[in-house]
């Protein structure tokens, strides 16, 4: 058994790769969620599957939460729980893309304590534990420094520059996106953007392990209303999510109509 919870999800990630690029070099069969809730390949579901017996055969005092799994809402009286999303950006995936990830964390008591997100055709491991920094393949991360919301290189989706989220006009950002949330949320721990923005709800298995790791590289991280990201909810999703260095995340926290 790995002897802390950030090898033990380590470890797990680098399998949960294993597993998909298998399937993936089979051929994937590619069906649609009810309630136009998007994708799902055979790899994602075993993926899920083999995460949720590995982690939870380690760690059985730990309760589950994935996207791929049926909600069982006794975990809102454990402590500790596992926020994990199999594959991260399916739709990525299932286009031969590379900027897919595993995401997993764990939550404590409504806080990130240990999160990892890893995308195996690129090789790209990046993990952080609560107040012990943010590393990418060993090498530790921090967020750009910049400070100019009409300059800033942001990760956003085009309905997010859309007037009506903004007071007066619309921020000038040099915009560019990824289709998974948990590597937005790591490329801006890397300073290779210096903000991330969602105004859509996020569901936890996307933003959890992310969110840690953003936050370790120097970041501020919150929901679209400046408010603290909170885990472990009833319904799991955050009102959207911005990250940046604390200056930016200000201006752009400022500028947005709730």
């Amino acid at each position: 058994m790995p002897e802390s919870d950030l090898d033990l999800l380590i470890d797990a990630a680098r399998e949960a790769g294993q597993i998909a690029l298998h399937y993936k070099s089979k051929g994937l069969d590619v069906t649609d969620k009810p309630g136009d809730e998007g994708p799902v390949t055979q790899a994602d579901i075993a993926v899920d599957r083999a995460l949720r017996e590995g982690l939870t055969s380690a760690r059985p005092n730990i309760a589950w939460l994935s996207e791929e799994t049926e909600d069982d809402p006794s975990r809102l009286s454990s402590e500790r729980v596992f926020v994990v999303d199999p594959i991260d950006g399916t739709r990525s995936f299932i286009a031969g893309e590379a900027t897919w990830a595993h995401s997993l964390a764990i939550v404590e008591n409504g806080a990130v304590t240990h999160g990892v997100v890893y995308l195996p055709e690129m090789d790209l491991l990046y993990a952080a534990s609560q107040a012990n920094g943010a590393f990418c393949n060993g090498a530790p991360l921090r967020v750009s420094s910049s400070d100019n919301i009409d300059q800033a290189r942001v990760l956003a989706t085009k309905p997010n520059m859309d007037p009506k989220h903004w007071r007066g006009s619309v921020p000038g950002f040099k915009r560019s996106h990824r289709p998974s949330l948990a590597y937005r949320l790591c490329l801006v721990a890397e300073g290779r953007y210096d903000a991330m923005l969602t105004l859509r709800p996020s569901w936890e298995w996307d933003i959890a392990a992310g969110a840690l790791i953003l936050s370790e590289a120097g970041a501020k991280v919150t929901d679209r209303t400046g408010a603290d990201l909170m885990f472990n909810n009833a319904m799991p999703q955050t009102a959207g999510v911005l990250g940046a260095g604390t200056q930016l995340h200000r201006q752009i926290a400022d500028n947005l109509l709730y």
